[in-house]
């Protein structure tokens, strides 16, 4: 019990002395005391050390920052960084795997009490203190600022391997156009004599050993990984896809160089253009033999799955990944919005959006599975086994070859896959971006193309190692440690921070300043209670439950996981060396710290 206070003591030493040291008030030159919009609250003066408990704080609109153009380019950021290729390759596969529409029911729940408010959350922090997510937490609770460095670290990990599945994307799109696709037949000088067509073809048997040309094409001409024994000797870098990965970067430069005023007008083709060719391709899909079959497999609720735990876990970390708090993505990007703009309804929205995408891309998916178990004359279960990229290498562009009008389909898949790509990229540097920008603005407000340009070169010689026969490996163990359960604890020390340190209170307060009415007892309780347990639940699942690591039958070494342990640990390693950091450093004896929390205390968690 002694231990506990000492612990809590010294932490409200260090969020409070900081903010004294630095303002001579916390926060003072960020708050001032102001009505809310439309609340008919007199203003106080901001001498007044006297706080009423009716008054809202407001932070004060910079004109020097930069801001939105129009409504829209803020939300279709938004929608785009959110619906991923996570959306296309995940969702219906874990959908089905854990009870089909049955799984609709857990996935719907941890929407609603663990991503929503978790969203909404990084919404509203972000507009208020219009900071990015490192500066952010001076203003928050300073103790916890290695959690915004955290975040820079893990969104670097992303950018070296998922840009890499772009590429692919990229090399499949440059593939495309052609009167004949390159993965129709068999008859490459990349094909095996285990390379069976069975399309337009009779008696045909498909066995073990057999592989597609979608597959070999993949494997064999893409990836070359049959060059590479695994992590031991990842081979040579394939000059073709470090030219994909080249270009995919620089579009990501020039998108992102001037700040949102040319990433916002961009997204208006990458964050519309994947609805468009979704549509176009679920049309298509559903006119194809057997697809019934997949949609019947996609949604037939299999009841008994709710009772296992397991099933409950994968809904709450798709969510989580579907909707993407923690990576700062959305605290930077509502940081260029006004005071005043309804981050609420904005935050509804485009949940709702990105939980019906996911819906949507399920039914793309199955139809199409249904078709090719169809023509293999097998189960859609036999069919549907592979997931991640391989569904999206292997079996989607396997089904489009065999259609009428291929190439044109083959094309507006692949684009799709690179402008769902593009997005969620934008956001993931844009965050590191603004964090940084932010956090010193003396030498970099000046200078964001160079600083942006440094970032993108960082990123393109971390992702050189995915690149190479073996890259795939790489891929796999960044996607498992760089950005796993590190970011889900970070978004829980995130929700911790906010909720119990900075004060529930005190945060429904600001949102009040802005929205004009506070959040209702449904969010304080999500924001208290049941979001942290939430993500505690997920952490905790994946710490009990982690099987072999394994990609194309490779068992990964025991040796690499600890590698991965690592890589993980880098970025979450920031937040307990920072609390130490300013334990130890922060000027000022114990008696001035305990003299100035006697004074200063009920000012700084009470006075919101």
């Amino acid at each position: 019990k002694h231990k506990f206070r000492i612990v809590h003591f010294l932490i409200l030493c260090a969020c409070s002395y900081q903010d004294w040291h630095q303002n001579g008030v916390p926060c003072q030159s960020e708050v001032i005391n102001s009505p809310a919009p439309n609340s008919g609250l007199s203003a106080q003066d901001n001498t007044n050390t006297s706080y009423s408990s009716s008054t809202v704080p407001m932070i004060t609109q910079t004109d020097s920052r930069d801001k939105w153009s129009k409504k829209m380019d803020f939300l279709l950021s938004v929608i785009g960084f959110a619906v991923d290729l996570g959306n296309v390759w995940r969702f219906p596969y874990v959908c089905y795997q854990n009870g089909g529409g049955a799984f609709l029911i857990p996935y719907t729940l941890m929407a609603i009490f663990g991503g929503v408010p978790l969203f909404y959350m990084e919404l509203a922090l972000g507009q208020f203190h219009r900071t990015g997510a490192i500066s952010i937490w001076k203003r928050i609770c300073p103790i916890f600022k290695g959690i915004g460095f955290a975040i820079c670290i893990i969104n670097l990990y992303v950018a070296f391997y998922y840009n890499t599945i772009i590429a692919w994307a990229l090399y499949y799109f440059y593939s495309s156009f052609t009167s004949t696709l390159p993965w129709t037949n068999c008859n490459n000088l990349w094909n095996t004599e285990n390379c069976t067509n069975y399309f337009g073809q009779s008696n045909i048997t498909w066995t073990n050993y057999s592989r597609s040309p979608a597959e070999e094409f993949y494997m064999r001409n893409v990836l070359e990984i049959y060059m590479s024994s695994g992590l031991c000797s990842v081979g040579g870098i394939r000059w073709q896809l470090l030219l994909c990965l080249f270009l995919i970067f620089t579009i990501v430069y020039f998108s992102l160089w001037k700040g949102v005023k040319t990433s916002g007008k961009v997204v208006w083709v990458t964050a519309t253009l994947p609805y468009v060719v979704l549509f176009i391709l679920l049309i298509r899909g559903a006119t194809l033999p057997g697809a019934w079959r997949g949609v019947v497999f996609y949604l037939k609720p299999n009841w008994e799955k709710l009772l296992e735990t397991t099933v409950w876990v994968d809904a709450a970390a798709q969510i989580f990944f579907s909707l993407g708090p923690g990576f700062g993505v959305l605290l930077a990007l509502s940081s260029y919005n006004p005071f005043t703009n309804n981050c609420y309804r904005d935050a509804i929205v485009t949940s709702l959006v990105n939980c019906l995408t996911s819906f949507l891309s399920g039914f793309v998916i199955f139809t199409v599975l249904g078709y090719m178990a169809e023509m293999r004359n097998v189960e859609v279960e036999d069919v549907a086994k592979d997931k991640g990229p391989s569904l999206l290498f292997i079996t989607y562009p396997e089904a489009i070859a065999n259609m009428v009008g291929s190439t044109f389909f083959a094309i507006i898949f692949f684009l799709m896959m690179i402008t769902l790509g593009l997005d969620s990229t934008f956001g993931g540097l844009e965050a590191v971006i603004t964090a940084v920008m932010d956090e010193y603005p003396h030498h970099l407000s000046k200078r964001r193309e160079l600083f942006v340009l440094v970032l993108v070169i960082i990123c393109f010689l971390g992702a050189l190692s995915t690149l190479t026969n073996g890259g795939a490996y790489v891929v796999k163990l960044l996607e498992e440690f760089g950005a796993g359960c590190s970011i889900i604890a970070v978004v829980f020390l995130e929700a911790i921070a906010v909720s119990w340190f900075y004060g529930i209170q005190r945060f429904c307060n600001d949102i009040k300043s802005m929205l004009g009415f506070a959040p209702g007892i449904f969010w304080k309780v999500c924001w208290v209670a049941i979001s942290p347990a939430f993500l505690a639940y997920i952490i905790i699942s994946f710490l009990l439950d982690q099987p072999p690591l394994v990609l194309f039958d490779y068992k990964y070494p025991d040796w690499s996981i600890t590698v991965g342990y690592i890589i993980g640990a880098s970025s979450f390693i920031w937040i307990p060396v920072y609390m130490v950091y300013k334990l130890v450093w922060t000027p000022g004896s114990m008696k001035q710290v305990r003299h100035y929390l006697n004074i200063n205390n009920t000012y700084y968690f009470n006075k919101y």
